[in-house]
């Protein structure tokens, strides 16, 4: 697929900082496609040892969630772990897999913060303005912002807010684990952006898209004449 080039990706932390300042009043809040017909999760493994990181992309078809396509890509890790700064280490491995793709997908979940993040520019609103998709940011931890504790049962949340602005939602995806952190990416609002999340979920905490992918970029899920290949360690 074709990828938009927004900025170079070799800058220093003060650059970074500047190039979220600057693309962060570009994210679109509001919805303006219809229905996915496919959705695709992304995420990440690094290996320490090496520096080097494997960045993942599952496409699955919405709403069946069958997967249809797998892409991983290899490379060393350039930019150094900073909190806040998570899409300049990973988003470079990412685009390179979505380049590999051939289905393009029309919403992508992404294991990291939207919107929900100090300069609202996390990874996933940095690669919608990337990808010219819509994006949703769906973290395991908390970037900033303050809130309530949801209800206990799946489908509950509260909102996370941060100097009086709602950056996202606090989701229980499955009744008793602990919640996600859903949050705009891109070219979606907040309420359908939780509609989705738990649209996509299949008794794990994790959505489908991301859990998926997360066993992609470990190297455990693989696709191979049209058959799903799921190795456990």
């Amino acid at each position: 697929m074709e990828i938009l080039n927004r900025h170079r990706w070799q800058v220093t932390t003060a650059q970074a900082k500047e190039i979220q300042l600057k693309l962060a009043p570009e994210v679109s809040r509001v919805c303006n496609i219809t229905t996915p017909r496919f959705v695709a999760g992304v995420d990440i493994s690094v290996n320490r040892w090496t520096k080097t990181g494997t960045g993942a992309v599952v496409v699955l078809s919405y709403p069946t969630l069958e997967i249809v396509e797998i892409k991983t890509v290899t490379d060393r890790i350039g930019f150094p772990y900073v909190p806040g700064l998570l899409s300049f280490r990973e988003a470079p491995l990412l685009l390179t897999a979505f380049k590999n793709i051939t289905l393009v997908p029309d919403l992508v979940l992404v294991d990291g913060q939207g919107i929900a993040h100090p300069q609202r520019m996390g990874i996933a609103s940095h690669l919608g303005l990337w990808l010219g998709i819509q994006t949703i940011g769906c973290a395991k931890s908390r970037l900033c912002g303050e809130h309530d504790s949801p209800g206990n049962e799946a489908g509950s949340y509260a909102q996370l807010q941060d100097n009086g602005e709602v950056i996202g939602a606090v989701l229980r995806t499955k009744s008793g684990v602990k919640p996600l952190y859903v949050s705009i990416g891109h070219m979606i609002d907040l309420p359908l952006a939780v509609h989705y999340i738990m649209a996509c979920c299949r008794g794990y905490r994790l959505p489908e898209p991301t859990r998926l992918a997360h066993l992609a970029a470990g190297g455990n899920l693989k696709l191979k004449n049209n058959t799903i290949l799921v190795e456990s360690k």
